[in-house]
């Protein structure tokens, strides 16, 4: 009987990273999932119940060197044939408010143990010629985000990192894909004390639609993808809008005490309005966007081609 392949998901207990392992259950992968929560046990049971596969379910804190460590041990030596690394934190409110361990925390986490378990697990995946790797990136790291300034600046780490590193890897067999959400429907806000903020009380996407969009994405071996039309023209608008202006915006989404006041103060009304307005404004911004970009690259096309000049 062929093994299956194994595929390891941090952050696997609630959200994203649960509906991730899920899936992957239905692909018929074996599963090794780790979060730093108790629920990791139930949300094994929660897999097992998908498909008849092996999930083995592992308590660690991936902020920790010796905690990741401990993870690859875990392994047996079994090669690691998906990689979705998923774990990551928030925190809300202002920079110089927060205290500072729980600043380091968000970075080790997102960052630096993410980073180092990605470095383990990349360097036997190009060794075998073979191997996939998912990020959960976010379309907040093309955001500065204000009142959640160490979040947003992680992301981009991530966003940036998972890039570079698929075109190191080139022609290796290993293939980096990078998933970037939007808002979406997890414990996340909870956790980083942004429930009374107004993007913590907005709309927010299906997690089981943001992992299949992403694991769909890895399998098929893509570079990057957004979740959403909306986060979608976010992120082209991000790329033409002047950073002050993004990072006014985040504040009045992020703000401590946003949710509470709604849209400008208006109530629900105010923030059907809001919306629809950001939405066209979104729209104009992504397709002036686009339509410079194209004349960028035809004068491109042009001074490298001049018989096409006058067509």
């Amino acid at each position: 009987m062929t093994e299956r392949k194994l595929a390891l998901v941090t952050g696997a207990s609630s959200g994203i990273g649960l509906e991730l392992a899920k899936q992957c259950a239905e692909h018929d992968f074996d599963l090794v999932i780790v979060a730093d929560e108790a629920e990791i046990e139930s949300a094994a049971e929660a897999v097992r119940a998908v498909a008849d596969v092996d999930v083995q379910a592992i308590r660690a804190d991936l902020a920790a060197e010796d905690q990741i460590e401990r993870v690859m041990e875990s392994l047996g030596g079994r090669a690691v044939d998906l990689l979705c690394a998923n774990a990551g934190r928030g925190m809300g409110k202002g920079f110089v408010e927060q205290d500072w361990p729980e600043i380091r925390d968000v970075i080790d986490t997102n960052i630096t143990g993410t980073i180092y378990l990605t470095h383990r697990v990349a360097r036997a995946m190009r060794d075998r010629g073979e191997g996939k790797i998912l990020f959960t990136g976010s379309i907040a790291g093309f955001i500065p985000g204000t009142f959640q300034a160490v979040y947003n600046a992680s992301k981009a780490f991530i966003d940036s990192f998972s890039i570079a590193l698929r075109h190191e890897l080139k022609d290796s067999g290993v293939t980096v894909t990078v998933l970037m959400p939007g808002v979406t429907e997890t414990r996340f806000f909870e956790r980083a004390d942004m429930l009374d903020t107004a993007v913590g009380q907005a709309e927010k996407d299906d997690p089981e639609y943001v992992a299949e969009i992403g694991l769909k994405a890895a399998l098929n071996g893509d570079e990057q993808v957004v979740s959403g039309w909306k986060n979608k023209l976010q992120v082209a608008a991000a790329h033409f809008t002047p950073v002050g202006i993004l990072a006014e915006q985040h504040r009045k989404k992020a703000a401590p005490g946003s949710g509470d006041r709604g849209a400008s103060g208006r109530g629900e009304s105010g923030n059907t309005r809001t919306m629809l307005i950001s939405n066209a404004v979104l729209l104009g911004v992504a397709g002036v966007g686009m339509l410079l970009t194209y004349q960028n690259r035809r004068k491109v096309a042009e001074m490298r081609h001049p018989r096409f000049a006058h067509r």
